[in-house]
């Protein structure tokens, strides 16, 4: 079929009161509505763009439009379109991936392209309308995969500095993936990879007395990883899962970070209360790091912090996509 589901995440979420306010992907529309742009590509034997839609309303990517514009496989992804109608669209940061190198199959055998990063990609937009700042909640998606990832800054979507600088804790808040261990923070086990939080100086998979181990992350390892992220004004949640089956695991729900736990933050910085800024970035930190890899699918931000049965008909959105890797 050419359409994932009767509805699409951001249609959940607006409708548990939540509205999407950034929604993200190169694999399918994310609202039941939507047919407009996902993604577009530049060849860079001419320099000629071209937007790639979806077959229809509510959506798979039109792969054969795709196709038919990159034939030698020369095409970056220059934009990733926000389906939301805040317009707040993926730009270059750092270098654009190759919008052809990673095909995978979603429903009943439909092809799309994911995308691959590499160490030195990544996107970003600083100037966005309707992101959460201040210590405002937010609830926060991503697909992306438990078989790409390394341990380097930052793979990240979500919520991060307006001036691609470092401005202290608590100026982030962003989904991480990966098996970093800045300062010695760790999930279960060493391996990982772990759904985390990058906060700012720090990606953390828990807080409080979790702040540096927190044994409840358990490593995500499956082809596709579903990731949630939540900010309330007292705290944080971390859930994780595999994004063809299941449901949620809650890795994490608690107070933020300890800074004198994190030995980070300076002598007066702190995660509590946040001092989010507003803009958008992927597969990047908000200092500008690009030495993170990763695979990204679809993500969407929203307002206010989301009830657990909002996360569990996101996740079982997510499932129904069918994601599969080709062989």
């Amino acid at each position: 079929a050419a359409v994932a589901a009767a509805e699409g995440p951001c249609d959940i979420l607006g409708a548990a009161g939540n509205p999407c306010v950034a929604a993200h992907s190169t694999v399918r529309a994310l609202y039941s509505a939507f047919d407009g742009p996902l993604y577009n590509v530049t060849r860079a034997s001419d320099g000629k763009s071209a937007s790639i839609g979806v077959l229809a309303p509510g959506g798979f990517a039109d792969i054969a439009a795709h196709q038919a514009f990159c034939p030698d496989l020369d095409c970056v992804i220059s934009n990733v379109f926000d389906q939301s109608p805040n317009k707040n669209h993926l730009g270059q940061r750092h270098k654009l991936v190759n919008a052809s190198r990673h095909k995978i199959s979603v429903g009943s055998g439909v092809e799309v392209y994911g995308m691959w990063f590499d160490p030195g990609y990544g996107y970003h937009v600083d100037q966005t309308t309707g992101i959460a700042t201040g210590n405002d909640p937010e609830s926060i998606y991503a697909v992306m995969s438990g078989t790409h990832y390394n341990g380097g800054c930052c793979f990240d979507y979500g919520n991060s500095e307006t001036n691609d600088r470092d401005d202290g804790c608590g100026t982030m808040e962003a989904i991480y993936f990966g098996n970093a261990h800045w300062r010695g923070n760790t999930g279960a086990g060493k391996g990982g990879p772990w759904a985390g939080a990058d906060l700012e100086q720090g990606m953390y998979y828990g807080g409080g007395a979790q702040t540096k181990v927190n044994n409840q992350s358990l490593p995500l390892t499956t082809d596709f990883v579903s990731l949630n992220l939540k900010g309330r004004t007292d705290g944080f949640t971390i859930k994780g899962g595999d994004a063809t089956q299941g449901k949620f695991t809650t890795m994490y729900d608690g107070p933020r970070p300890d800074p004198k736990i994190a030995g980070t933050c300076g002598k007066t910085g702190t995660y509590q209360p946040m001092r989010k800024q507003g803009a958008i970035i992927l597969a990047t930190g908000g200092d500008n790091s690009n030495s993170a890899e990763g695979n990204f699918y679809e993500g969407f931000m929203a307002t206010g912090y989301a009830s657990d049965a909002t996360d569990d008909a996101v996740q079982a959105n997510i499932v129904a996509v069918g994601y599969k890797m080709l062989p």
